[in-house]
Order: structure tokens, then C-alpha cells, then sequence
């Protein structure tokens, strides 16, 4: 049996030769392929993934014409070998400890006499610049994470969602792969349905990888915008709870628009958003002065934009979404007819 490693890209010059290379160390005597599908760049990205495929026959540059990350994984499996039972996703803007990949793969064959079809992991997020820096250590926080599992260390267990690596390639298939019509939150929804099917997911701590945030204010409130906008979809197609850390940013952000719009005639209203803003600033200052780091005073302003972003994207998510109820366009790659409720 052998191993399909996906590795879907959009602009990615500044990440995917590093995040490959990783990827690849010491696997010499692993059977696999590491396709990168790539959603139709304009800068070096294909050229970069090109020279690493003319030096590792191992490595294939396949067109993604859907561009979403979600409609490049399934078009490669679609495409994979008879033999591949595991299927890795991976992804550009992170760095891969030394045995990722097979730590995640022998993980799930040695758990799926337990009912295990996908091993995920931890998300570390860490930056260069500044910025970046703080945003990672906000990410990192419960100020920016909500408590999210997948976002923190401890025991390895099973959950209910974390940051996608394993599969296994018949469970996969077997629920339809990614809902093509997720742009954002695939990883979750996706989740929903393998659980649904009687499958087990497992996070493995133990094979934590490094994310590496936006490096600009406008890029992280459209990625945060996206992620809530993606969550809400979910919610919709699935009929389900948010959770209380889902809910918190929505709440928030509709509070203090509410509260905005009122204080043009009642200054008294702009006592929450003021708290909000103070208790946000506060954490900020105790983590900076806690840490001898002025660059993490940024977290306050980081962490209400990332709760404004994602907060508006998961309100507007809920009033506009796609109709869960048809099947996905027909020409998107997909893997068997088990997106349609209802």
C-alpha cells in the first residue's frame, strides 16, 4: 500500500519549496506521492514546485482549475493510484517536525482497529515579523483560539475536529470527500460527515506543526472573515450547535455595532464596546509586560479585529449560504454523492 500526500497552493512562492522539502526528509524508503495542486498561480509558485519534481520523481504539479483548497484534494485523490490507502493533507504556510509524515500514517494504520480514519494534529502558530508575531501568540492564546483543541498541546485523545493530516482513503471516498462548496471550514465539515459514518478522529500532539499567520492586517481580517463565514455554512448544512466559542465572536460583534449605532444619541451605550475594547487592551498589556515583549501589546487590536472579521463573516454566513439541499455542481471534482440533506 502507498501514500497520496496533497499539498493544495494559490501564491505560495514564499512557502511551498521549504513546506515540501520537509515534508519529504527522511522518506526515502516510504511509497508515496506528494501532489501539489496548485489553484492557478501568478507568481513562482509552479516554478518553484517544478524544479523540486525535475530532482524528486516523487513530486507532481497537477492544475487545480476549482483554485479552492477543498476541490484540489478531492481532484487528486480522484486521480490517485489503486494502491494508495492514506491520504495526507498537508499545507504551505506551516513547518513540518522531522518524521511528520510518518508518525501521521503509521498512527492510523496502527488505530484503525479502533474505528480511527483520520489522525489530525496541533497547530502551533508562530511569526517573523512583528506582526506576525504577535498575531501567532493571539492565535495561540484563549483570547484568540476560544480553547480550541487543536490550537493547544496535552495528552493525545480522540476529538471531534483538529488541524486535517490522515486519512484514510476509503472513509474519505466513502463520505464524498470535501464538499466542494466549502471554500472555508472543509476541514470541519468534513469531519461532521466522517463522524456521522461511524469513524473515530484522533489528535496526535505529538506531531504539533508550526503555522505562520497573515503578515498584514488586511490579509488576516479576510482570512478571519472567511473562517467565520465557513463555520456558519457548516452550522446551516448540518443543523448544528455553534459552540459557546463560535457563538462569543458573533455575539460581540453584534453587540457593539448595536451599541454604536445607539451612541450617536445615547453616549451611555458605548459602555460595553469600551469594556470589550479595555479588557482586550488589558490582556494585551499583562501578556507583554509578563513576557518582557512590547510587540505583543499589538494582540489587543489583533484580537478584536480577528473578532470582528470572524464574527461578521459567520452573521453574514448564517443570512447568505449555499443551498445544502442540491447536490454540488456536477462539474466540481467529487468523489461520490453524499453532500446532499434533506
Amino acid at each position: 500500500m502507498s501514500v497520496l500526500v496533497v499539498m493544495p497552493t494559490l501564491n505560495e512562492e514564499r512557502f511551498v519549496g521549504e513546506a515540501v522539502r520537509q515534508l519529504l526528509r527522511d522518506t526515502d524508503d516510504v511509497p508515496l506521492r506528494l501532489v501539489v495542486a496548485d489553484g492557478g498561480s501568478r507568481d513562482r509558485t509552479r516554478a518553484v514546485v517544478s524544479q523540486l519534481a525535475a530532482h524528486d520523481p516523487r513530486i507532481e504539479l497537477l492544475d487545480n482549475p476549482g483554485r479552492t483548497q477543498s476541490r484540489g484534494v478531492n481532484l487528486a485523490v480522484s486521480r490517485a493510484a489503486a494502491d494508495v490507502d492514506i491520504v495526507v493533507r498537508t499545507d504551505c504556510h506551516a513547518a513540518y517536525p522531522a518524521g511528520f509524515l510518518r508518525r501521521v500514517v503509521q498512527g492510523l494504520r496502527e488505530l484503525r482497529d479502533q474505528g480511527c480514519v483520520s489522525v489530525v494534529v496541533p497547530m502551533v502558530a508562530d511569526g517573523g515579523t512583528p506582526f506576525q508575531h504577535a498575531v501567532a501568540q493571539t492565535q495561540n492564546s484563549l483570547l484568540g483560539n476560544g480553547g480550541s483543541a487543536h490550537r493547544r498541546l496535552g495528552e493525545s485523545r480522540y476529538v471531534d475536529h483538529g488541524h486535517h493530516a490522515a486519512f484514510d482513503r476509503a472513509a474519505f471516498e466513502r463520505v464524498g470527500g470535501y464538499d466542494p462548496r466549502m471554500m472555508h471550514n472543509e476541514d470541519a465539515e468534513l469531519d461532521v460527515r466522517l463522524a456521522g459514518d461511524g469513524g473515530r478522529i484522533f489528535l496526535d500532539t505529538g506531531a504539533a506543526i508550526t503555522y505562520f499567520p497573515r503578515r498584514t492586517w488586511r490579509a488576516l481580517a479576510r482570512q478571519q472573515y472567511n473562517h467565520g463565514r465557513g463555520r456558519a455554512w457548516n452550522t446551516v448544512k448540518h443543523h448544528s450547535k455553534p459552540k459557546l466559542r463560535q457563538i462569543a465572536p458573533a455575539a460581540v460583534t453584534a453587540l457593539n455595532s448595536a451599541c454604536l449605532l445607539v451612541a450617536t444619541r445615547h453616549r451611555s451605550a458605548l459602555v460595553p464596546p469600551l469594556a470589550y475594547a479595555g479588557a482586550c487592551l488589558a490582556v494585551a498589556a499583562r501578556t507583554s509586560l509578563e513576557r518582557h515583549d512590547r510587540d505583543l501589546l499589538l494582540m489587543g487590536p489583533i484580537a478584536m479585529l480577528t473578532h470582528h472579521a470572524w464574527g461578521t463573516g459567520f452573521i453574514g454566513g448564517l443570512l447568505r449560504h449555499p443551498d445544502f439541499t442540491a447536490a454540488p455542481d456536477a462539474s466540481s471534482p467529487q468523489l461520490a454523492e453524499r453532500h446532499t440533506l434533506g
